[in-house]
């Protein structure tokens, strides 16, 4: 996962604050040295495949928010992805 291209295309793709972003990209880099989405898929994310799947969450959604909506459909599917679910970042108080 390169994590500076994901960035910039989260940026360009949402209206999130570097905070949040910063968390969604920490997740996806655990994700993906999980290599669970890999063995799930068949496929590694990369950062057009994360901004397309977040694209798909229900509009008004956070970035977080997205993240955690994807994560949860990956949990529903496969099992074994609540731990990749963004609870706090820089910026929200929000625990979740």
């Amino acid at each position: 996962m390169d994590e500076e291209r994901l960035d910039a295309a989260l940026a360009d793709a949402f209206d999130a604050g570097a905070g949040e972003r910063r968390a969604v990209v920490r997740a996806a880099r655990d994700l993906t040295d999980s290599g669970r989405l890999t063995t799930d898929r068949g496929t590694a994310p990369d950062a057009e495949t994360v901004v397309a799947e977040l694209a798909d969450a229900p509009d008004g959604a956070s970035l977080a928010e997205r993240w955690n909506w994807w994560v949860g459909a990956l949990d529903v599917a496969y099992g074994g992805y609540a731990e990749f679910r963004i609870n706090r970042y820089e910026g929200n108080d929000r625990r979740g």
